[in-house]
């Protein structure tokens, strides 16, 4: 029998951001082992750390990989960023020949496939990070106030959070519930469909946003 052990990670800035929040982690594991893995499966240990990817001492990490190396069962986790945001970690840890790793949103990934992508994401990184600053510094050359610019964009920022939290609360009462109960994504939107329930743009439901919403309701928990 295949033989999985689950590894999920958020820190704290990332509770609400759609696509890492740990709900998100969690459907897109389920999908996986639902529709990619072989059968039959276990999954015999599920570790979560609430830490930046920055860090390689996570300890449900290490605690996940003991199980791994002692069991040969593949270790498992959505994205590959949700395992460290260094190169330099994944290719040690990809060396290892006791671990062997999935990913969920790249099913059919080899090791060589996700070393390359590993690669290519931490230049998009450090691409963006460079951008950023050159950005900053040619604002600053014209004269822009960048801690008031700063500010503003901050204030602008915080009033869509609250909004946004405003408004999942308000339909909490009618997600959780059914959420406990094993309801899907989809069973979910077309429950709120039904009820005439808008969404923010006075739009009709879809999965992806009753994930949002649920990322949201587990940040504020």
């Amino acid at each position: 029998m295949k033989q999985y052990v689950v590894y999920r990670r958020v820190s704290t800035e990332e509770q609400g951001r759609s696509g890492l929040g740990l709900d998100a982690q969690r459907r897109d594991i389920a999908i996986f082992l639902e529709n990619f893995s072989e059968a039959p499966y276990e999954v015999i240990g599920e570790f979560e750390d609430h830490l930046s990817g920055k860090h390689d001492d996570r300890p449900q990490l290490s605690k996940a990989l003991e199980l791994v190396r002692s069991t040969g069962a593949e270790l498992l986790v959505a994205k590959l960023d949700r395992l460290s945001r260094k190169v330099s970690f994944i290719a040690t840890l990809m060396d290892d020949t006791k671990v062997k790793l999935k990913v969920a949103s790249m099913p059919q990934a080899d090791k060589f496939q996700l070393h390359i992508y590993a690669a290519l994401a931490e230049q998009e990184r450090e691409f963006i990070s460079a951008r950023t600053k050159a950005a900053l510094a040619e604002a600053k050359a014209r004269g822009v106030k960048l801690g008031g610019l700063r500010d503003k964009t901050m204030k602008r920022n915080d009033a869509v959070q609250a909004n946004a939290k405003a408004r999942a609360e308000k339909v909490a009462k009618t997600i959780l519930p059914l959420r406990a109960g094993g309801a899907s994504l989809r069973a979910i939107a077309d429950a709120l469909n039904s009820s005439g329930v808008l969404t923010a743009r006075g739009g009709k439901w879809q999965p992806s946003q009753v994930s949002r919403v649920l990322d949201r309701l587990e940040a504020a928990s």
